[in-house]
């Protein structure tokens, strides 16, 4: 019987003696042992020729290695867990938001007297980011536990400069401040109408908690396998959890008339459409007939 051999990219193959009920994760910690720089998370492992990687729970019977075989081990290059990635993305906003906020002379060259609007505006945005840091924390369960750590920079681009430095530059500026003529007189400076908004983003920011503590309960601690999402949120589409991140974010845009608040909310929703029809098709595949056939992937009726 010959054996299975696996094919690193950068150094020369190695024969394994294992048994073809073996599976992957053994694999895994084989090629640790062996090149101690390539820690589980940083390593992918195909069959010969393929691009899809192996789960680790498959064994090499399963794949047509247990009389021996070549697999192809791949270098990820360094990579960061995605629950510190989250960490840092929300964290950016938290950090440039209230410099433009409580040090106005330094940034615009003259004080700023606030304006009940921009007060408002401040408090959503650190409450929303607080919210999204501990939920990172302790609500969250990632399928995928890494990232190459390159992919830090594109991925922190959206919150820190589009989230945090465009919107910071343009709302907490002069225009917006108390007495300016871009609000005096308007609904932006009316207690009924910023009530009103608060009352809405409250509504969808704990709706929006909701549907991820829903989404939590559906895997257990410890593996990957996920029920279908039911419940509040999830009766007409399978993403609610992005829906009402836009619609939080939609209520900002209200309030604030604010370009930069417009642009940011509608690259987000762009970017969450794309995740929600590729969750979307995912859950019909694996539920089959079993999942609502009236669910829309985001928006009902719409998307």
């Amino acid at each position: 019987m010959s054996l299975p051999t696996l094919l690193w990219a950068t150094s020369r193959p190695r024969l394994l003696r294992k048994s073809p009920r073996s599976d992957v994760y053994t694999l895994h910690r084989i090629v640790v042992l062996t090149e101690r720089q390539f820690y589980a998370s940083r390593q992918k492992i195909t069959l010969k020729n393929e691009r899809k990687a192996l789960g680790d729970e498959i064994k090499l019977s399963e794949v047509g290695l247990g009389s021996g075989g070549d697999l192809e081990v791949k270098d990820l290059g360094p990579q960061l867990s995605w629950r510190l990635v989250y960490i840092i993305e929300y964290l950016g906003p938290m950090l440039i938001h209230p410099l433009f906020y409580f040090f106005p002379q330094l940034l615009y060259g003259k004080a700023v007297v606030h304006s009940e609007l921009q007060r408002y505006i401040f408090a959503f945005v650190m409450l929303h980011y607080a919210k999204r840091e501990l939920e990172t924390l302790f609500v969250h369960r990632f399928s995928h536990g890494t990232m190459p750590a390159r992919n830090i920079f594109k991925n922190s681009f959206h919150y820190h400069i589009l989230g945090g430095l465009f919107i910071a530059v343009d709302v907490y500026r002069g225009k917006y401040s108390a007495g300016s003529a871009f609000i005096k007189g308007s609904v932006m400076e009316d207690e009924r109408f910023l009530w009103t908004c608060t009352g809405l983003w409250t509504f969808f920011e704990l709706s929006n908690l909701s549907t991820h503590l829903t989404l939590r309960n559906l895997r257990p601690t410890g593996t990957k396998k996920r029920g279908i999402p039911k419940g509040y949120g999830f009766g007409v589409v399978s993403c609610p959890n992005y829906m009402f991140e836009v619609l939080g974010w939609i209520v900002v845009c209200v309030m604030s008339r604010s370009w930069t608040a417009c642009f940011f909310t509608v690259v987000g929703a762009g970017q969450m459409a794309i995740w929600a029809l590729a969750k979307h098709r995912n859950y019909r595949k694996e539920f089959g007939k079993e999942y609502p056939r009236g669910r829309k992937a985001m928006f009902p009726f719409i998307l």
